[in-house]
């Protein structure tokens, strides 16, 4: 069997050891190796890049540990939404008159129904940030969408301006063009 010299690194340095070739450094100028992020961006050293490397990692680490915390909260201030939600449709119910809830206590109970919606979206949210380091655009635009139907719920049509609901409307839409074109992204099999 020959063994043939391939170079690996850099030409000219390199030797033969069990079958493969390995690059030796001769000077401490040869110890500098590209970054991971880019080849032609050296480091002047090799402890300079596990330094790197460890920073990033404990980094990834702060950031897991603060999303854990942050669905840990989001879970206690759902369920808290969610038993406040029952207790405002129970002391609907039982005003006067009774089993009927007027216009106002309806717009009220929406409006909270849909904080509690929104919560349970974040949750899936921070889930996936979780499982994937990905922030999913499709539901961060369904958070939004929903927060914007719940500030169009809730709102009283003759407290706003004119052009405060004009706003919410072109927000409404933008959002809604948003949502159609990941959708669209999503179907398109060139890039999805």
């Amino acid at each position: 069997m020959t063994n043939s010299v391939r170079p690996v690194g850099i030409p000219g340095r390199e030797s033969i050891r069990s079958g493969h070739t390995d690059v030796i450094p001769t000077s401490p100028a040869d110890h500098s190796c590209a970054s991971p992020e880019s080849n032609n961006t050296p480091l002047t050293s090799l402890g300079t890049s596990t330094n790197v490397v460890a920073l990033e990692a404990a980094i990834s680490r702060v950031q897991k540990l603060a999303v854990v915390a942050l669905s840990a909260m989001l879970v206690v201030v759902m369920l808290l939404s969610t038993v406040h939600l029952g207790v405002l449709i129970g002391e609907q119910i039982v005003k006067p008159p009774r089993w009927l809830i007027p216009v106002q206590g309806l717009l009220e109970i929406f409006g909270y129904f849909l904080l509690v919606l929104i919560g349970v979206e974040l949750l899936e949210t921070l889930k996936a940030y979780l499982r994937k380091d990905v922030i999913h655009v499709r539901v961060v635009l369904e958070v939004a969408l929903m927060a914007m139907a719940r500030k169009v719920i809730i709102q009283e049509p003759n407290a706003v301006s004119g052009a405060t609901s004009f706003g919410i409307a072109a927000l409404i839409l933008a959002l809604a063009i948003a949502f159609y074109f990941e959708r669209l992204a999503k179907r398109d099999p060139v890039h999805g």
